[in-house]
């Protein structure tokens, strides 16, 4: 017997709303190396919390380049389209990724 369906709409309860982002999030991280094993893909991942707090996926070979892409796209957008994508990494996320760039 299958789950019934769900009306899709924004969650008013904050702790509600953070546990079911944490589950849907890990499904679909779990999904996603589903697919990259299965069928030998190079995937990129790229999930925003609501505070703004980064979290990713990528298949190894892919993921400075996924990143560095990301960063050109959202300063592209942000410094010559004139839209404020509403997100800025953190320092610590800034800090983990030039980390990983260097290492």
């Amino acid at each position: 017997m299958g789950r019934g369906k769900i009306e899709v709409k924004r969650i008013e309860n904050n702790t509600s709303r953070q546990v079911t982002f944490s589950k849907r999030r890990t499904g679909l991280i779990k999904k996603t190396h589903e697919l990259s094993v299965l069928c030998d893909a190079q995937i990129g991942l790229i999930v925003f919390s609501s505070k703004g707090k980064l979290y990713e996926y990528t298949t190894h070979p892919l993921r400075l380049k996924t990143l560095f892409i990301y960063s050109w796209i959202t300063f592209f957008i942000f410094n010559f389209v004139g839209i404020n994508l509403g997100f800025r990494l953190s320092p610590l996320d800034l800090r983990m990724l030039s980390n990983e760039m260097y290492c």
